[in-house]
Formats: C-alpha cells, structure tokens, sequence
C-alpha cells in the first residue's frame, strides 16, 4: 500500500515538473460501477455499486493531460441470491487527448489495492406475523457476509479506456471501462481464474 502511494506522488512530481505553463487542475469525482468477473465463474450477473475519489489534471501540452486519480471503488459481481463484494483503493494513471476543447479519449494503467472482500447469501425466512392466523406466513431476506478476503489477491492491475467531457465550469462527467489484467483468485492451488471488469459512470468537479 505505501508503495503504491509512493509510486503515485513520484508519478504526480515527475508530471508535475514536465507540465507546461497551463493550469494543473484538481477535483473530486463520484459515480456507478457496473462490475463483474470474467473468467472461470458461472453464471455471473453485473453487479451495481459506487466508486469515489480525488483526481489531478496536468497538461503536458494543448491536447495532451495526465489524470492520476485515487478512488474508492466497490465491485464484484452477484448471482440470484449471493454476491462476491470486492472494495479496492484504485490508482489509475491516465492519458487524456483532446478530440475538442470539451471532448477528451482516456486510457491508461490502473493499480489497486484491496481493501475487503466479502462473500453474501440471500436466504428467505418465513414468519408469521399474526399469531393468531394459520397457515399465514410471510418471507423477509435475510443477507449473510462471510470474509473471504483471505482469498482474494491483494494486488490488482488492468488497463481504462474511455471518455471525458469537460465543461468551462468546472464540472465534468465521465464513461470508461476498466479491463482487469490480474488474476485475482489467491485460493491456494485453486485453478480457477477470474479477473476485475467494471463499467464505470462519473461526474466530477475540478475546484482548482
């Protein structure tokens, strides 16, 4: 984790140092993830959830920025009745090409680190609220977490690509989808592979 801090404040100095005279610009940014797992699991469906965070905008020229972001990001993926609930601290680097003054291409190498890792079964429970009526009953879910973060690799990398749109007033929104590249099962002598997938929707807001 602190290397991985370190890589980025190195990233954010080199960048820094490199940048023309245009203005480094820095905000906050929050919004969906669409997340699921590829690879050797069955019958796996999107699973919706939130991501947040910090990012800094350097020029390097008219139409060339780079994106460093640190994000809060919740994945995973779910079935009908379990979720695999996967909390990573996220560092993407981006490169940012202007289309147009507004419209930007992104791509670039994501770090994360994982934070917590939870398996959750959705039971039914049938109860009766009116104790003096049978044969009535009523269902209420019930949810049971299960940490298996032991399980899960501390370590992921992938690859985002998207695109941005930036307005004068500072805000800006944002569509990119983030390619795990990193197998993430650490079950020892498990064969399966499965790698991160999300689809991410944000708004942001640059203060300055």
């Amino acid at each position: 984790m602190r290397k991985l801090c370190i890589a980025v404040i190195a990233l954010v100095s080199m960048f820094q140092i490199n940048a023309q005279e245009e203005t480094i610009e820095i905000g906050a940014k929050a919004g969906l993830n669409f997340s699921s797992l590829t690879g050797d699991l069955d019958e796996t469906k999107a699973r919706t959830s939130l991501h947040l965070g910090v990012m800094v905008e350097i020029p390097m020229t008219e139409k060339l920025s780079i994106q460093p972001e640190l994000l809060f990001s919740s994945q995973g993926a779910k079935t009908d009745d379990t979720s695999l609930i996967f909390s990573y601290l996220n560092i993407p680097v981006l490169a940012k090409y202007y289309v147009t003054e507004e419209l930007s291409i992104e791509a670039g190498p994501q770090f994360g680190y994982l934070l917590s890792a939870k398996f959750e079964l959705e039971t039914l429970n049938d109860t009766n609220p009116n104790p003096n009526t049978s044969g009535e009953s009523a269902s209420t879910k019930a949810a049971e977490k299960v940490d298996i973060k032991d399980d899960v690799k501390s370590i992921d990398f992938g690859l985002n690509i998207g695109l941005g749109y930036k307005m004068d007033n500072g805000i800006n929104f944002g569509a990119r989808y983030a390619l795990g590249l990193a197998n993430v099962n650490g079950v020892e002598n498990s064969a399966q592979n499965f790698k991160n997938g999300v689809f991410q929707l944000s708004v942001g807001y640059f203060f300055f």
